[in-house]
């Protein structure tokens, strides 16, 4: 007899309602269920609020305690019930145990136990390493959120002068509480969010293609099935999910959906509104990482070759590994870039990794990626237990944790000798091979930014232009008069002056005396005989035809 325990109904005041399941073997012909199939019962336990706060557990339940159990069904009088109810404290201390086993529950929602408290980023039982190497004050912690809160109030003014400065408050790390005002300035989204009112509204509410909606459907619910957003089906982020890619494919039908979107949206639906979320997204696929969600994903196919380069430079002996096994980028590169290592680090340090990315742009993915190959691959002591592929790519995935801590991490990440330069040069490359030996490939390196500043700089462009546009389109249009300033003109007598002192000046410079040129001649020069001298031989020379200059 199997017996399983998980609560999802709502509790009434002083009660723990509780499904129990069980499966037997009945011998009673006149019962209505199906042996072979699941018997679900639904048990209410006498359990005070106040046992509840002090996180006491379910009181231990025997046989000849069934006065006390309400079944909200009549059991049939067979000897395997007695059974079942032997077992059932084992299942409601199994079901204690396992923080799987009542997910989507509606009793998380009434007051959480202690065995369901999450963490400070929203996860089911602390498990993604939130306790890092150095604990920041608190003094500290609000002294960087004044200055955010600063830099965000001015943000034109700041990205125009004071960008190095967001750059190093970037790599420090973005408070917590402001990610979600900083994320969208830096990739452009609030900025095409506000040049695009109700554009999202209308984009989630047309009918997207089925297809594209079954495969979304089928999907949302692996995106953090741990995270207290995403646990229920129903609740607002596996919706707003739902809503986010469903309106991409609407957005650009032409690329469709990508199953590397989701933990994107998702990680973005953590931190701000879905509809703020849907314009990060489309700015990380449009500018950050073009090509990299398309059909052909040529962006991806592009950068795993620089990769390779790059890693050649940096980790030899790693490549050398590499290429002996036969483990090409593609089959680690693609986990890595296309979900920004959400699945690979651990959440405050992929936090991390966002908050570079979206100031720096792609080269801190190859950073970040080069780091995870020379932790894991760098060393001979590390090669010998990578005997073959399977060995090596086990090796990439599992990194120690204590390396992967968000400090020491990201501190390493940007001591990486990779800079815009290097990728600039092996996309030209990289993109000369790839269009040699595939005709077809014409991905176009041009349409990606290098990070925050380059998008604020194009955004700013882009604007600068529309109202140019504008102002041509509507000639009655109020335009700013242009001030030039003029000397003044000048009197009679000083034009005369002015008129007397160049004449005189182009006299004296017909007057002067042109040096002779005597670049690339030879001359033999001779004095005038000196008294005394009259008798002195002249000197023999070996060039006799040289002419005799006097200056």
């Amino acid at each position: 007899m199997v017996v399983g325990g998980s609560s999802f109904a709502k509790p009434m005041r002083g009660t723990q309602v509780t499904t129990v399941v069980t499966r037997g073997t009945c011998t009673d012909a006149k019962c209505a269920w199906s042996c072979s199939e699941p018997r679900v019962h639904e048990i209410s336990l006498n359990w005070s609020p106040q046992d509840r706060q002090e996180g006491r557990r379910i009181p231990k339940i025997s046989e000849g305690t069934m006065s006390d159990l309400c079944l909200s069904a009549e059991l049939p009088n067979d000897g395997n019930i007695s059974h079942t109810v032997a077992d059932l404290p084992d299942a409601f201390d199994f079901s204690l145990r396992d923080d799987a086993s009542s997910l989507g529950s509606d009793s998380e929602l009434n007051g959480m136990p202690p065995y369901r408290q999450t963490d400070r980023y929203g996860f089911f039982g602390g498990n993604s390493l939130q306790n890092s190497q150095v604990q920041l004050s608190v003094e500290l912690i609000r002294h960087r959120e004044t200055k955010w809160l600063e830099m965000t109030a001015h943000w034109e003014k700041t990205m125009a002068r004071r960008y190095r400065k967001v750059k190093l408050l970037c790599r420090k790390g973005i408070p917590s509480s402001v990610r979600a005002r900083c994320w969208p300035l830096l990739c452009g989204g609030h900025a095409r969010m506000e040049k695009n009112p109700g554009k999202y509204q209308e984009l989630y509410n047309t009918s997207g293609d089925p297809q594209w909606v079954e495969t979304i459907t089928k999907d949302i619910h692996r995106q953090f099935p741990l995270h207290e957003m995403f646990f229920s089906p129903e609740g607002p982020g596996q919706q707003g999910l739902l809503q986010v890619l469903k309106a991409y494919t609407v957005y650009l039908p032409q690329e469709g959906y990508c199953q590397a979107q989701g933990p994107l949206a998702a990680l973005l639906l953590m931190h701000m509104p879905p509809e703020q979320a849907f314009w990060c997204l489309v700015q990380i696929c449009e500018h950050y990482l073009p090509g990299y969600y398309s059909p052909k994903m040529e962006g991806l196919l592009l950068d795993s070759e620089v990769f390779v380069a790059l890693l050649r430079r940096v980790c030899p002996k790693a490549l050398k590994h590499l290429q002996k096994h036969g483990v090409g980028p593609l089959l680690y590169l693609p986990e890595w870039f296309l979900c920004l290592f959400v699945r690979t680090l651990p959440f405050p340090t992929a936090l991390r990794v966002w908050d570079a990315f979206l100031s720096e742009g792609v080269k801190v993915l190859f950073r970040v990626g080069l780091l995870l190959v020379r932790l894991a691959l760098g060393s001979s002591e590390k090669l010998r237990g990578c005997a073959g592929l399977v060995e090596t790519l086990e090796k990439l995935r599992c990194i120690p944790a204590h390396l992967l801590q968000e400090d020491s991490f990201m501190a390493e990440v940007h001591d990486v000798p990779i800079s815009d330069r290097d990728l600039e040069r092996e996309y030209k490359i990289q993109l000369a091979k790839l269009r040699k030996t595939q005709p077809e490939f014409q991905y176009k390196s041009e349409h990606r930014l290098s990070g925050a500043k380059a998008v604020f700089d194009a955004q700013q462009l882009s604007n600068a232009k529309n109202e140019v546009g504008d102002c041509s389109s509507h000639p009655h249009t109020f335009q700013i008069p242009e001030i030039k300033v003029e000397p003044p003109p000048l009197s009679p007598e000083k034009h005369k002056k002015l008129e007397k002192a160049s004449e005189v000046q182009g006299q004296t410079k017909g007057k002067t005396r042109k040096k002779p040129d005597t670049r690339g001649k030879t001359f033999h020069v001779t004095q005038h005989p000196v008294r005394g001298t009259e008798d002195r031989p002249e000197p023999k020379t070996k060039s006799s035809f040289y002419l005799e200059t006097w200056f």
